[in-house]
């Protein structure tokens, strides 16, 4: 959380940035491990939950369709020019209906969003997932938190379900908005990230901004 608010953005995992990752960046014992016996723990993916719910940050896949962290102190900027980048859903399109399901219900995980949507045939998973990795990219769709199924014991298990809501509900309508233009943020941004990685070619920067 520190790095994060320190930083103001940081990828989950791998980036295509070398070192720009909070997965590249924990100590060995924090990083994924496969147990003799088969089981698995990944103390980083555990702490996804507790660092969003904490509030101070925004959490979704917003790098190159990737997923990663925002401070709330850029996400103003950062959802200003991304909303730029990629315009409000057309009315009557698929990612308008997806919206207005989240409006309507405030947060739902994944399957849920999925299910109210219609998105229950075949091999219709992958691609209702496509629509709300792009809706996330337009900062339209942030997650939550995350929510874990339980064993008979009451133990949480498994990866976990990403419980979806729009950055208006979760942080305030305030919240989304900037005073600068969207060119005055990309800007400010940029200056940022130019100093915090300079050895990243303003091309390369740029088109893993969009």
């Amino acid at each position: 959380m520190d790095v994060i608010l320190q930083i103001g953005f940081l990828p989950l995992l791998s980036s295509g940035i070398r070192g720009f990752s909070a997965e590249e960046i924990v100590d060995d014992d924090c990083r994924y491990v496969v147990y003799p016996d088969g089981g698995w723990d990944w103390p980083l993916w555990k702490w996804k939950g507790p660092i969003v719910s904490d509030g101070h940050c925004v959490y979704g896949k917003f790098f190159a369709g990737k997923a990663g962290f925002i401070s709330r102190d850029w996400w103003p900027d950062f959802c200003n020019y991304r909303r730029s980048v990629h315009p409000q859903p057309e009315e009557g399109s698929i990612e308008e209906a997806i919206l207005a399901t989240l409006a309507e219900n405030g947060s739902l995980i994944t399957r849920e969003l999925r299910a109210a949507c219609g998105f229950t045939g075949p091999k219709m998973r992958s691609r209702f997932d496509s629509y709300v990795t792009r809706l996330q990219m337009g900062c339209y769709i942030v997650t939550e938190d995350f929510i874990y199924p339980r064993d008979k014991h009451n133990r949480e298990y498994g990866w976990g379900w990403s419980l979806l809501t729009t950055p208006e509900q979760l942080l305030g309508y305030d919240a989304c908005r900037c005073q600068r233009t969207p060119e005055e943020s990309l800007q400010r941004m940029k200056s940022h990230f130019l100093q915090l990685l300079p050895q990243v070619s303003e091309t390369d920067l740029l088109k893993w901004m969009k």
